[in-house]
């Protein structure tokens, strides 16, 4: 019969590993960190903070929204919009990472799981079984003008409050790729004849 190995101390083997941590938060969500060796102040940061968790959760419910048709997708265009979808989901993927460092640069705690952004967010959430392509492409449109929206919004609040790395973030990464992404699929919908008439 094995015995288990004791340390110095006389304690149990210390190569167990004690997996039944519990412990209380460290920090609450919407609380931010309140001295950070940075030059806005913890009203400016939380503000920005609370801003930038609800874009994130949009971000997330697109991101995901870019997968879930990137599977279902069908029709004479799947392969195309196969490769689109997934090609979307790739840079919505970096756009939520960036979002998230942005809140933790803050001082803020990231919205992270999916319950939780689904709680959050304010993109409408599809039906779990497969949909047409223009309704597909039309709700990740509709997902991208609100974020569109919300990138302004937070930009010009950022540039009120002198917070110019948020204001930089919306713009050239989050607002540019959302209109890029929203062109791109959207062009899907215009209708088109096969053949010119004489």
């Amino acid at each position: 019969m094995a015995t288990k190995s004791k340390n110095s101390a006389g304690n149990k083997d210390m190569t167990t590993p004690h997996w039944h941590a519990k412990a209380k938060e460290i920090q609450k969500f919407g609380e931010v960190t309140k001295d950070l060796p940075h030059p806005l102040d913890e009203k400016v940061r939380s503000k920005m903070v609370a801003k930038l968790n609800q874009l994130l959760a949009d971000s997330s419910a697109l991101r995901d929204m870019y997968k879930k048709h990137h599977w279902q997708v069908s029709g004479p265009t799947f392969y195309q919009l196969h490769l689109l979808f997934d090609k979307h989901f790739d840079e919505q993927v970096d756009i939520v990472d960036t979002i998230a460092e942005r809140i933790q640069l803050l001082g803020g705690v990231t919205v992270a799981m999916g319950g939780d952004v689904a709680e959050i967010t304010k993109i409408p959430r599809p039906p779990k079984g497969r949909e047409e392509v223009p309704v597909q492409i039309s709700r990740l449109l509709e997902a991208h003008k609100l974020i569109i929206k919300e990138c302004l919004d937070i930009s010009d609040a950022a540039d009120d409050a002198g917070d110019q790395g948020t204001n930089d973030l919306v713009v050239s990464d989050v607002l540019r790729t959302n209109e890029l992404q929203s062109w791109f699929i959207g062009q899907h919908l215009v209708a088109m004849p096969l053949t010119i008439p004489e």
